[in-house]
């Protein structure tokens, strides 16, 4: 099968699955108390220049709610965006396990801007203890609609928050693809966080993602959330071991450069036809784009893809590490098929 829905549907990096083969030998110490675990914690503190503690965990969901568990208390608020997965797609785990309130703004093209963010914590803590106390500020990079947040937002942002004593939170399920588009090293968009949820999953591993702990006082007593939030893997050196071998050699980039590089041709033949338009710019690996209503189930059935926003038309391509030139131009031959009728 071809997709474009997720890259949540991609194979394993083959890489990655050699070093998981390589790493399926003899006994090991569990629960991380083995060599690779260590030395991967070492390997994801040289990728992000940072001697912060960093956490293995198997998801998504776990690791940005594992992360705001430990950032928390219940009285606590963060301020997020519409868009944001925290909010929209994660069965509000967040508020389940932390029980705090969600300050939504609207996103504008995906990011969360500082005046709303100024507003929200202004709405919200004027009335002291008769509400929540805003404290943390959750953005994701790339955004859900695959847009990047400069370095130089990054920094307003980060200023922000140091003004206002609020945390920044950066899922960061694709922080490579974000690194590639900016042209920077990961520790240059990492470093604006407290808490980042390091991705792993979407970039090419079989399982797994991390947390880490620029602001090391928050992972106080991490350990026990850990386990307490069902996140301690006993074979803890298969999810470590992907991360070691993903942010060495440079792989991370050259998978997330592929991606977006497919992402790009895809939109260039695309954006040929007339009735074609982007809801926002192209940056990542991630394409939300207009099509014209008649071609999307036919194209659907050859190539899966999420229609985003049936009234409008605007559907949702993903590309990953494993598409192939050839699986770009087969949808867009297809594509162009359909649209000429």
């Amino acid at each position: 099968m071809i997709s474009f829905a997720s890259d949540n549907y991609a194979s394993v990096c083959p890489e990655i699955m050699h070093a998981l083969m390589a790493a399926n030998q003899n006994h090991a110490s569990a629960y991380g108390a083995d060599p690779l675990t260590d030395e991967a914690v070492k390997v994801v503190q040289n990728a992000l220049e940072t001697e912060a503690p960093v956490y293995f965990v198997f998801n998504g969901t776990a690791a940005n709610t594992l992360a705001l568990k430990s950032s928390l208390r219940s009285y606590d608020s963060v301020i997020c965006a519409d868009t944001s997965h925290l909010h929209t797609h994660e069965v509000a785990a967040p508020i389940n396990a932390c029980g705090v309130k969600f300050l939504v703004k609207e996103n504008v093209q995906g990011k969360l801007r500082p005046e709303d963010i100024r507003l929200a914590y202004t709405e919200e803590s004027r009335w002291g203890r008769h509400s929540t106390r805003p404290r943390l500020v959750t953005i994701s990079q790339p955004t859900e609609f695959g847009t990047v947040y400069t370095l130089d937002e990054l920094q307003v942002i980060r200023q922000l928050c140091d003004e206002l004593d609020l945390l920044l939170h950066i899922d960061g399920c694709r922080l490579y693809n974000a690194a590639d588009a900016l042209g920077c090293s990961l520790a240059d968009t990492a470093r604006f966080a407290d808490v980042l949820s390091l991705g792993g999953t979407k970039a090419g591993l079989m399982f797994g993602e991390a947390i880490v702990f620029f602001n090391e006082a928050l992972a106080e007593g991490f350990e026990y959330l850990q386990k307490q939030g069902l996140q301690l893997n006993s074979k803890m050196r298969f999810g470590a071991v992907q991360f070691k071998r993903l942010l060495e050699d440079d792989l991370w980039h050259r998978l997330a450069s592929h991606s977006n590089a497919m992402a790009q041709r895809m939109w260039q033949g695309l954006s040929k036809h007339d009735g074609v338009k982007a809801f926002c710019p192209v940056e990542t690996n991630q394409l939300f784009v207009y099509l014209p209503a008649d071609v999307i189930a036919p194209l659907q059935e050859d190539f899966p893809f999420y229609t985003y926003d049936e009234t409008t038309g605007m559907v949702r391509l993903i590309t990953s590490h494993d598409t192939t030139i050839e699986q770009v131009d087969a949808f867009l031959q297809r594509f162009h098929q359909l649209a000429a009728g």
